[in-house]
């Protein structure tokens, strides 16, 4: 008989005073099943099993205690319900077994407490939700705090920003997992964008307006990504949208809060994820494909982008296939 590989263990933490949305958000990346959806084991846990008491007078049952939590191969705090409470010490104690394990620690939004408080963010950059960086930061020095990115990826340790943004970096979890083809699987039934760059930011200052000068920035978008290949520059882009450069400029970082070239950059890297994935297409022909100049220039935006090379990445996905 064929022994079957065991399903990767995703654990979540359910708090007393939690929000439903978050727990939501990993129960439907990781826990609902759906044809070609990607292989987990999800559960559910409490310090204490039996009934949580969450926001909106709703209440939530599990028989998962935080061994479980301990045990698995990745391990997900969901926002904190305090945030100037320190992580009690059965749950410090579950996280740090789990990641002496070697398992893969990941925080949503104020969940970064919850693994600050129990020092695994010591010397590591991390983010949080924009509105508490600075207590996070005053709260436990030894941080590197960023609140500018949606999500940070050590490695072993994931934080992300406000609570939206655990979804890009669920979907992340699962690219990283299991490629770039099962991450927009999932993408597509929740409806997402497949890949938000962890490093956009995660507030725009200014509102987005709800004019034409914006539909044209829309349809501009929409012309570009139908040539990623070829050349392109600001120019090409203002003259589509019936813009001057400098008027483009303004209302595209208005809209996207982000520039056009660099926006253009992520697009040409996103692009060539599924190229890396299929077949073994010679990396300075991915690049030319997707409209870099050069393989050199493709790598460094590559790295920027992904955290490792297009090289390491499709040896990687071709790991986990």
């Amino acid at each position: 008989m064929t022994d079957v590989e065991p399903l990767h263990h995703v654990a979540v933490v359910a708090y007393g005073g939690m929000s439903a949305f978050e727990l939501g958000i990993v129960t439907e990346v990781f826990g609902v099943k759906w044809p070609g959806a990607p292989a987990y084991r999800l559960t559910v846990c409490a310090e204490e099993p039996g009934q949580v008491n969450m926001i909106g007078d709703a209440t939530l049952r599990t028989r998962h205690r935080l061994e479980t939590l301990a045990a698995a191969d990745t391990v997900i705090i969901p926002s904190v319900s305090d945030i100037h409470d320190e992580a009690s010490p059965e749950l410090t104690a579950a996280l740090r077994q789990a990641h002496s394990r070697g398992a893969r620690i990941v925080s949503i939004c104020t969940g970064a407490f919850a693994l600050a408080s129990a020092g695994l963010l010591d010397g590591r950059r991390a983010t949080t939700h924009w509105l508490y960086a600075d207590v996070l930061r005053r709260r436990y020095p030894r941080v590197d705090v960023d609140p500018t990115p949606l999500y940070i990826d050590e490695g072993d340790i994931l934080t992300s920003a406000g609570s939206a943004a655990g979804l890009d970096l669920c979907v992340h979890l699962v690219r990283r997992d299991h490629g770039g083809v099962a991450a927009n699987l999932v993408a597509r039934r929740l409806v997402v964008s497949p890949h938000r760059d962890g490093g956009q930011a995660q507030y725009i200052e200014a509102p987005v307006a709800n004019d034409s000068q914006d539909d044209r920035i829309a349809t501009s978008m929409t012309w570009a990504l139908g040539r990623l290949g070829e050349p392109m520059t600001v120019e090409m882009l203002a003259r589509h949208a019936a813009m001057s450069p400098r008027s483009y400029l303004r209302h595209f970082t208005r809209a996207t809060g982000t520039s056009p070239i660099r926006w253009l950059i992520a697009q040409r890297v996103q692009a060539s994820l599924p190229l890396l994935e299929a077949a073994d297409t010679p990396v300075e022909r991915i690049a030319a494909m997707v409209g870099f100049e050069s393989a050199v220039t493709y790598r460094h935006h590559f790295h920027r982008a992904m955290r490792t090379s297009p090289s390491a990445y499709r040896r990687a996905f071709r790991a986990t296939t």
